[in-house]
């Protein structure tokens, strides 16, 4: 055979295997998913994010035919598992329950072995929730706009704790410091429930924790809440105020949601967007997320991209600002 007809031959072969390409790929995407699906959590088992994960993955699994296997990728604040997802084949067999502790990261480190938001693609939330702040039952400090005075005319003389430096409560403090032009001093605690019993004891005066963690105390009357940092009050709590009616810029809502490697293919995250929707819509799944102090809350991944950017920003503005340096 002569050279020209083994080059007219070859091209005809690749223009073929280029044309199947994209109906391969579109048959993968309609089949999708053809095995189990591994939900990475990047802490470990038992905590918050990790029940969520297992209450949604299970539900999504039942509605895509396949199980969603939660796999625990524990370690510097999630960043284990994120790096692990963010190199992972974007085929839609890998994907990562993320937490707003991403964004808290992102705005307080310039060394992840990942691009915060362009290293994955955004599925959707699931669910919401504000941080917020208490007082003992006893405390002379009677609402958040009494405390707002109370740290510009009495600087540093009050405190406030958190479960850590960088972390969304110890941002959200030292935002709304940096709003007030007041000064409270921060205690941070390494979690667990340092910041309650301290509280209660008397030994510091405010309390910046997940609404999850402070509603059960709110509820059996152990705390007394000024506020939260939802953008609203909170529908579950008539007559509880937010930071943002004394501080109109003090807004947010942490937040669970699922991603994927960056690349994962747009029929694949239509259908995981689509099936999630649904999960959420369950009555059973719908109501535990409620009993958790959360708002479940799907997204467009559009929607969840803006967030997490807007997140990373603003809270980065505070790390500047405010000058706070990572342990």
């Amino acid at each position: 055979m002569s050279t020209n007809k083994h080059s007219r031959r070859a091209a005809l072969i690749a223009m073929g295997l280029m044309a199947a390409a994209p109906a391969a790929s579109a048959l993968a995407q309609d089949n999708y998913p053809a095995r189990s699906i591994k939900l990475l959590v990047g802490f470990a088992a038992g905590g918050g994010s990790d029940v969520v994960a297992r209450l949604v993955g299970k539900a999504l699994g039942e509605r895509l035919g396949q199980p969603v296997i939660v796999e625990n990728r524990a370690g510097d604040g999630g960043n284990i598992a994120s790096a692990q997802v963010a190199k992972s084949e974007p085929d839609g067999y890998t994907l990562i329950l993320m937490t707003s502790g991403h964004a808290t990261n992102a705005a307080m480190r310039k060394d992840l072995p990942f691009d915060p938001v362009k290293s994955f693609d955004w599925v959707s939330t699931i669910t919401t929730y504000p941080l917020a702040l208490s007082v003992a039952p006893s405390s002379q400090i009677k609402s958040f706009e009494d405390f707002v005075q109370r740290i510009k005319t009495e600087r540093d003389r009050y405190t406030y704790t958190s479960v850590g430096v960088g972390t969304a409560m110890h941002l959200v403090g030292e935002w709304i410091m940096a709003e007030s032009g007041g000064s409270a001093l921060h205690v941070p605690f390494k979690g667990g429930a340092g910041p309650m019993t301290e509280l209660l004891a008397g030994r510091v005066d405010v309390m910046i924790d997940t609404m999850t963690n402070t509603a059960p105390l709110f509820k059996g009357n152990r705390v007394r809440l000024l506020a939260t940092t939802a953008p609203r009050g909170v529908q579950a709590l008539p007559g509880v105020p937010s930071v943002a009616d004394t501080l109109p810029a003090v807004v947010f809502e942490s937040w669970l949601g699922i991603a994927a490697p960056a690349g994962t293919p747009a029929g694949v995250l239509a259908k995981l967007n689509r099936e999630l929707r649904a999960v959420l819509e369950t009555p059973a799944v719908k109501q535990q997320l409620i009993d958790w102090g959360g708002s479940p809350k799907a997204s467009s991944p559009e929607e969840f991209h803006a967030r997490v950017e807007n997140d990373i920003r603003r809270l980065r503005a505070v790390v500047v600002q405010r000058n706070i340096q990572a342990e």
